[in-house]
C-alpha cells in the first residue's frame, strides 16, 4: 500500500502530461509531391543561391551590386559578351502574381524544404544593404558598363525577357506584355525607376540628344520603335505615377501610349542578373531585335560614341530585318511555335 501511494505521487499528472506532448509540423510535409507553382516568387527562390554563382563567371561579374562585396573603385568597361535570358521570352510570363491553387499553396505552405528556401531568399533581402545603389552611383554618375562598340551576333545573342505592365492606352485591356510589342520589330528599350533614371536614358534616346535616332525610326516605316519600361515596385509610387498619367499622356504623345509601360512587379533577381539591370537608380538602354534577343545595350549617361553605336546598330538590325523579308508582310508566330516571324506572300 505505501509503494502504491509512493508511486501515485511520483508519477506525473495528466496536465503536465498533455503539456508535454507536440506534434512537429515535419509530419504533415509532402516532400515528394511536385507542385506546379511555375510563375511565382516561391519557386524563383530555389534559385537564388545559383544566381550569385552565375555571376562571377558572366560578363559583368566585376559591375558594384546593391548586395554583396562593397566596392571602393570601379571603372565600366564595354561589354565583352551577350547578355540576356538563355530562353525565348513567351507572353504571360513573369507577371508577379501568384497562381497557384488553394491545393498547391496548401502544399507549399507544409512543404519543410519550401520553408527553407523562403527563409534563405528573405535573409537574402534583409542583408541588403538599402543605400547601396545610392552609394554606387559615386562611379561614373552609376554607369555600369559601357555599350559594346559593335552589336553581339545574332546567332550567339540572348533574349530580353517578357515584362507584363499597364500601358497609357486608355482603351481595355490595360495590362500588356512587351514581347508580343516586340517581336517582329527593332526596338529600342529604355528601362527606368526614377526620374534621374529616366534622364539617363534620355541621353540615348531623346530627340535632342540623339536627332540621327528618331530620324531612323522615322524612316523605318513601322519596322522600327521606342518602347519606355517605368518600373515601380513600391505601391505609394506607383499609385503616384497614376495619378498624374493623364500629363504623362501629353508627355509621350498619343502615338506612343501604347509603347510606354508601367511595371510593378515579375522583375526577379535573375532578370536582373542576365540584362545587366544591376542598379535600380540607373537609366538603361536596349536594343532588341525582331526575334527578341539583345543586340546591344548601354547603361547611364550616354557618351557621344556610343549614341552613334545605337543609331549604326538600329540600321544594322533594319537592314536584317529586310534580308529575311521582315517587313509590313508579317505575322507574329501563335503561341506555342516560339518566338520569331513567319512572312506572308504580299497581296497582289
Amino acid at each position: 500500500m505505501i509503494l502504491a501511494r509512493r508511486g501515485a505521487r511520483e508519477a506525473p499528472c495528466i496536465l503536465c502530461q498533455w503539456r508535454s506532448f507536440s506534434v512537429s509540423y515535419r509530419q504533415f510535409a509532402v516532400p515528394d509531391k511536385p507542385t506546379t507553382a511555375s510563375n511565382t516568387d516561391l519557386k524563383k527562390t530555389a534559385q537564388a543561391g545559383d544566381i550569385a554563382n552565375k555571376a562571377k563567371d558572366g560578363p559583368l561579374a566585376h559591375v558594384p551590386r546593391g548586395y554583396g562585396k562593397k566596392l571602393e573603385s570601379f571603372t565600366p568597361t564595354p561589354l565583352g559578351r551577350p547578355i540576356g535570358m538563355n530562353t525565348p521570352p513567351r507572353a504571360g510570363e513573369n507577371t508577379g502574381i501568384d497562381t497557384r491553387s488553394l491545393q498547391q499553396r496548401r502544399d507549399d505552405f507544409v512543404n519543410y524544404e519550401k520553408h527553407l528556401q523562403r527563409r534563405e531568399f528573405l535573409k537574402s533581402q534583409m542583408a541588403r544593404p538599402y543605400f547601396r545603389d545610392w552609394r554606387n552611383m559615386q562611379f561614373h554618375n552609376g554607369k555600369t558598363f559601357l555599350a559594346p562598340p559593335r552589336l553581339f551576333k545574332a546567332d550567339l545573342s540572348l533574349y530580353f525577357p517578357n515584362l507584363q505592365g499597364r500601358t497609357l492606352a486608355k482603351s481595355k485591356p490595360y495590362a500588356a506584355d512587351t514581347t508580343s510589342l516586340l517581336e517582329g520589330r527593332a526596338s529600342v528599350v529604355t528601362i527606368f525607376s526614377s526620374m534621374w533614371a529616366e534622364n539617363q536614358a534620355a541621353t540615348f534616346t531623346a530627340a535632342d540628344k540623339n536627332p540621327a535616332l528618331h530620324a531612323a525610326l522615322q524612316a523605318s516605316g513601322g519596322r522600327a520603335q521606342l518602347v519606355q519600361v517605368n518600373v515601380e515596385e513600391d505601391t505609394l509610387k506607383a499609385w503616384l505615377i497614376r495619378l498624374f498619367m493623364g500629363s504623362l499622356r501629353r508627355r509621350v504623345g498619343r502615338d506612343n501610349w501604347g509603347r510606354y509601360f508601367l511595371v510593378r512587379r515579375g522583375i526577379t533577381d535573375e532578370i536582373r542578373e542576365s540584362i545587366g539591370l544591376l542598379n535600380g537608380k540607373v537609366g538603361y538602354t536596349y536594343l532588341v531585335d525582331h526575334h527578341c534577343r539583345i543586340r546591344w545595350a548601354g547603361s547611364g549617361d550616354a557618351e557621344p560614341e556610343e549614341r552613334e553605336g545605337l543609331v549604326k546598330g538600329v540600321q544594322r538590325v533594319l537592314d536584317e530585318m529586310h534580308k529575311e523579308g521582315v517587313g509590313e508582310n508579317f505575322v507574329s508566330r501563335p503561341a506555342g511555335e516560339g518566338i520569331g516571324v513567319k512572312k506572308i506572300a504580299p497581296s497582289l
